[in-house]
């Protein structure tokens, strides 16, 4: 008998230690996957952010095409008033300088009208104001809102999977708690740096749209006997760039530069400026190609070189460039508002090792007996590519590539003494 109740409170006592361990053990399997639930919505809001990042370099890119549009719009339709008023006239271009380039001049016909769009109230300049809007506001506000709302949305994650777990309990006695948490220290936004504006240019090179448009193209002849190694010049000037201030420009010129040659001073190049544009980053910004400030439009009362020689330092024979034309374009300069690259959010130069956003989570829960059952996980998403770079380097987490991934991570014990785990 007395072996008997020896062996019944053994078994007894054995009964309530595999209530507590396994109370313990789906306790800790729930909070470990509650941990793994949390950060895996940590990484899904990383990577979008990552992908928002991306949206706005992709809004800036919208943003520099449209400058360019604007500007050929511009030019064309500059080209379009001298076409009528034939200065210089078609078919002397189509003599000169080939059918293509006569056939060009005479296309600019459909584009009177054209520079209109290149006004901020034009079709082009709203799009424009559409695409800075975004990059500067909405991005914004919708980063803004998601750093903000995490915290909630990943303890919502976590109770909704405790309550999948424990099916028995009610909502509201389901509290698990964060504690260690990374996240708040993670982010920052941050000023444009050289670094986005290098990464910036470098996507503006993938588009031959905004490259250098820049030829010249010669008559086949002789044209004078003072310098037989000279020809007329068809001159086409243009290119779209980013400034200092992160703000896109554009422009766009043509001129004829007819070879003449005198006594006074030998051979020399007039220019015919036959269609320019000028899209500034800002309405106040200079000019760097050569320029003067209120060029006459016509020069029925002066020669040509006389004028240059008077108001002007431009070399008539060996320049390359399309000065009148140039000084035309900054009289008739459209500039769109713009507030340049903008902040944006990337992770923070001081944060964690690795820049993982840790957090650790604990919770209590009453066994069968009703004796409290304390269990603690942790979990983390970090930034990990899927393969390795072609370079061979190590990445830098960032908020310009989705590559962020959520798995449990080491969490320090309740209990004493006890090593890293749960």
């Amino acid at each position: 008998m007395v072996l008997a109740a020896v062996l019944s409170l053994a078994w007894m006592r054995y009964f309530a230690t595999g209530q507590v361990l396994a109370a313990k053990v789906r306790l800790v399997h729930g909070l470990d996957a509650a941990a793994y639930s949390g950060a895996l919505a940590q990484a899904r809001t990383l990577n979008f952010l990552a992908y928002l990042n991306r949206a706005r370099m992709a809004h800036q890119l919208a943003m520099a095409h449209l400058v360019t549009l604007g500007s050929w719009a511009h030019y064309a339709g500059m080209e379009a008033r001298r076409l009528a008023q034939g200065n210089p006239p078609a078919h002397l271009i189509g003599l000169l300088f080939g059918a293509d380039h006569g056939r060009a001049y005479l296309a600019a016909a459909g584009a009177a009208g054209l520079e209109a769009q290149a006004r901020g109230q034009g079709a082009l300049g709203r799009a424009y104001a559409t695409h800075e809007r975004f990059v500067h506001e909405l991005s914004a506000d919708l980063s803004g809102a998601l750093v903000r709302d995490l915290p909630r949305v990943r303890l919502e994650t976590m109770r909704a999977v405790l309550a999948a777990h424990y099916p028995e309990y009610g909502p509201d006695e389901l509290q698990p708690v964060v504690t260690d948490d990374a996240w708040p220290r993670l982010l920052r936004r941050q000023a444009p740096d050289a670094a986005l504006f290098d990464w910036t240019r470098r996507l503006a090179e993938l588009y031959p749209f905004l490259g250098s448009r820049d030829h010249t193209a010669r008559n086949p002849w002789p044209v004078s006997g003072r310098c037989p190694h000279l020809r007329h010049e068809l001159r086409r000037r243009g290119g779209t760039a980013l400034d200092a201030s992160g703000r896109w420009r554009a422009g766009d010129t043509q001129s004829f530069h007819a070879l003449r040659s005198n006594r006074w001073i030998g051979c020399y190049y007039r220019e015919y400026a036959m269609g320019w544009a000028w899209m500034p980053a800002q309405s106040g910004q200079a000019m760097e190609a050569a320029h003067v400030e209120d060029a006459p439009e016509d020069f029925a009362e002066q020669d040509f070189w006389r004028w240059v020689r008077a108001a002007t330092q431009w070399d008539l024979v060996g320049g390359r460039d399309n000065p009148l034309a140039n000084s035309y374009a900054l009289r008739d300069r459209q500039a769109w508002d713009s507030r340049g690259l903008g902040a944006y959010l990337d992770v923070a130069a001081d944060a964690a090792p690795g820049a993982a956003a840790k957090f650790a989570v604990r919770m209590r829960l009453p066994d069968a007996s009703g004796r409290p059952i304390h269990a603690r996980s942790a979990a983390e998403s970090r930034f990990a590519r899927p393969g390795r770079r072609a370079d061979g380097l190590d990445e830098t987490p960032s908020l310009f590539h989705p590559y962020w991934h959520a798995r449990l991570a080491d969490g320090l014990s309740d209990a004493p003494g006890a090593p890293d785990g749960h």
